[in-house]
């Protein structure tokens, strides 16, 4: 499924670089690869999984729903708009501006709801059906799985290019649609390369999930700058994939991926947002719990608000 999503999404999608700077080096203490996903269509990873999701349902479908808090959002809206078709999303109403802003002028519909209160699950399902949408999942649908394991792909090539074989590979984490499509993509094209899910302290779900050998949700559903990867549990499809291929899950503080954030303007000249630069954050501030001359960085995504960015940049991005 991966493979066949790769061939849909050719020419739709970005082939994103592997970059390295010789300051993340140093502060790592070891080599440092970083995916820059954020600079893909709409700014994340997700533009893959919204496109192979589309295109594998475009016929026929009267139009799409979809549950994001910005990034899948725009992913969907974008290929929906290619293939014609109406989307609606849900999103929360604490979404970065950027996020909602940017969805809207992809042609979207948007339903807000609040975020501690709603199920967003209830109020997309009810949508759904009273419009005839189909409904695209953030994370726990194979076609977005496949998408997003087409990172894994270019990521396979990349590295070898780069001569590393044998690493671990750090990536945000929410759900685990990024983390699984990667992890199924490594197994096959680069088997030495171990997938490691990164999440913010406090909704370490999957962390948890995986310590514990089954589902674990968080108690909390918002109060972090890490929007992006805020999700209640791993879903019921990604956590199988990631119990049996991935490692153990790493945490970083909230301060800790603002302090990344920094670091990969200063060092790479790239924006990332907090929830896309958790696995720099790992890299960087958690080198012991990693292992390996290398690591490689998955950076998710770059929508941030303005303000957010500011804070990022008044922080010293240096070990401490």
């Amino acid at each position: 499924m991966i493979e066949a999503a790769a061939s849909r999404l050719a020419g739709h999608v970005r082939e994103t670089p592997l970059l390295s700077a010789p300051g993340l080096d140093r502060i790592a203490g070891r080599r440092v690869l970083v995916k820059a996903e954020c600079l893909q269509h709409t700014g994340s990873f997700k533009a893959r999984g919204g496109w192979a999701a589309v295109s594998a349902r475009g016929a026929g479908a009267r139009g799409v729903i979809a549950l994001s808090s910005g990034n899948h959002a725009q992913g969907v809206a974008r290929a929906a708009a290619a293939f014609g078709l109406p989307a609606v999303i849900v999103m929360p109403t604490d979404a970065p501006g950027p996020k909602i802003d940017g969805t809207r002028a992809l042609g979207a519909e948007l339903v807000l709801y609040d975020r501690a209160t709603e199920d967003r699950e209830a109020l997309a399902a009810g949508i759904a059906a009273a419009r005839g949408l189909t409904l695209i999942r953030p994370f726990d649908d194979p076609q977005v799985i496949a998408g997003q394991g087409t990172v894994g792909l270019e990521l396979a090539a990349q590295a070898a290019a780069a001569g590393v074989t044998d690493a671990d590979v750090l990536i945000p984490c929410g759900g685990g649609g990024l983390t699984a499509g990667v992890a199924l993509a490594l197994e096959a094209r680069a088997p030495g390369l171990r997938v490691r899910p990164v999440e913010p302290e406090g909704f370490d779900d999957t962390a948890r999930s995986l310590a514990a050998g089954r589902i674990v949700a968080n108690d909390a559903r918002a109060g972090s700058l890490c929007d992006a990867i805020l999700t209640p549990s791993p879903g019921r499809i990604t956590f199988p994939v990631m119990a049996r291929l991935c490692g153990p899950g790493l945490v970083v503080t909230e301060g800790e991926a603002l302090r990344a954030m920094a670091a990969a303007f200063t060092q790479l000249r790239i924006v990332l947002e907090p929830g896309g630069a958790v696995a720099l954050a790992a890299a960087l501030f958690r080198a012991e719990a990693v292992t390996g001359d290398a690591v490689i960085v998955i950076g998710s995504g770059g929508n941030v608000a303005a303000e957010t960015f500011r804070m990022a940049l008044g922080q010293d991005g240096e070990a401490r």
